[in-house]
């Protein structure tokens, strides 16, 4: 599942931009199963299996990632941008980006800067960052010139390389979620013994838009959300503090800032990890929150469940996850959504 998680990652697809990434993954399942793209461009796709079962599921991830948007373009060149998700603005500063150009539809690469600190003042440098004092430099002479290659509501992404990190470990940009979507191509590829539906949503990262549109289509009983999650299992975080941790195994949480997830299921999951010797954690904070949040309060309600690959430096340019952590979720999201269908 690397070299389909490598490939996912590399790709560009932020939010409301996740043109390139759906055409890969229609590429990938457009010969294993049904599918459809809805108006948003969440893909939903139906899966036969050996059996109907009484109630429907619904397996989900979401394919766009965290970047940013051209908001202005400076007298001297440089790009005022926003932020298109949630990112620290610790962690753009230096960065090198590729900007989107909708005018040539080339890729126009930048990096963000800043205020130099010996042009700031006490007070200020001891304040965080802001996005909206950050720039992007494209090298353009000035306003005109950068205009001829940039235009305003164009994307700009993180530029990372797909790393290999000590014997288990890799780094790149957008693992949350094409960890999610790597998951769902390797079970539309599999013979499933009941029927299921896989969607591939838009727009998470900016407040649950896609998943709202497509759990109203789908109407599932059941659902099962595909995530990367914070990890925090580094030096100096202790006990609660550390969230979960890499190489523990998926992540499967009871609560978070959006979602009360279904106690049954919740039990059921760890359950099934101590039968199949299956490493199982949960998140050791309420914190954060996924497309559970609009999946679960669906039509008549949605039982749902969450499981995530746990992540450091989430919705950055150097996300890193433990590889047995991916190939351990999903040999549970393929036992628990058969044991779901069962209930």
């Amino acid at each position: 599942m690397k070299g389909l998680l490598k490939e996912l990652c590399l790709i560009n697809g932020v939010s409301g931009d996740e043109t390139a990434v759906r055409e890969s993954i229609i590429e990938k399942i457009k010969d294993v199963c049904e599918y459809r793209v809805d108006n948003l461009g969440s893909i939903i796709c139906f899966k036969k299996g050996r059996r109907t079962p009484e109630k429907k599921l619904m397996i989900c991830a979401h394919m766009d990632e965290v970047g940013f948007i051209i908001t202005y373009i400076r007298s001297d060149g440089t790009l005022s941008f926003g932020a298109v998700g949630g990112i620290d603005p610790s962690v753009i500063i230096g960065r090198q980006v590729m900007v989107k150009s909708s005018i040539t539809g080339e890729t126009i690469y930048g990096v963000v800067g800043t205020t130099a600190v010996h042009n700031l003042s006490k007070e200020q440098r001891e304040k965080a960052p802001k996005t909206d004092s950050l720039y992007i430099d494209i090298g353009a002479a000035d306003k005109a010139e950068a205009e001829k290659t940039v235009a305003l509501g164009d994307n700009a992404y993180f530029v990372s390389e797909f790393t290999e990190l000590g014997e288990t470990k890799v780094k790149c940009k957008a693992i949350d979620d094409r960890a999610g979507c790597a998951m769902m191509i390797e079970m539309l590829h599999e013979e499933l013994e009941y029927d299921t539906y896989f969607v591939f949503n838009v727009q998470e990262e900016i407040g649950l838009r896609g998943s709202t549109a497509s759990a109203f289509a789908v109407a599932p009983d059941y659902a099962i959300v595909l995530e990367a999650t914070t990890a925090a299992d580094i030096d100096g975080a202790s006990g609660a503090k550390r969230v979960c941790e890499l190489g523990k195994g998926p992540v499967v949480s009871f609560m978070d800032r959006s979602t009360m997830y279904d106690k049954e299921l919740y039990r059921l999951a760890f359950s099934i990890a101590a039968e199949e010797n299956i490493p199982c954690q949960t998140k050791t904070m309420v914190a954060g929150g996924n497309d559970a949040g609009a999946i679960h309060v669906s039509g008549k309600g949605v039982r749902t469940i969450a499981v995530s690959v746990p992540c450091r430096y989430l919705h950055s340019p150097s996300c890193v996850i433990d590889m047995a952590d991916l190939d351990d979720s999903l040999r549970l999201v393929r036992k628990l959504a058969k044991r779901i269908t069962e209930i």
